[in-house]
């Protein structure tokens, strides 16, 4: 058993999701954050910090992200 089923209780493996309830741009940090149950916040703040650390790799991943997801 893999940890996306595990993780569940037993449910259905849950799936990744834009969270537009709680988005700031298009809603990727907060499906993240909601996936791993972790603050959107950290997420975003860890985006900036790849940015600005990772020379605009993460911004080309957050398009990607936002365009394939949902």
């Amino acid at each position: 058993m893999n940890d996306v089923t595990k993780s569940n209780n037993g449910g259905p493996p849950k799936n990744f999701r834009l969270d537009k309830s709680d988005a700031k741009l298009a809603g990727v940090c907060g499906g993240i954050g909601n996936y791993f149950n972790v603050d959107p916040m950290v997420i975003r703040l860890a985006f900036v910090a790849a940015t600005i650390f990772g020379v605009g790799f993460p911004v080309i991943l957050y398009i990607i992200i936002a365009l394939v997801a949902d």
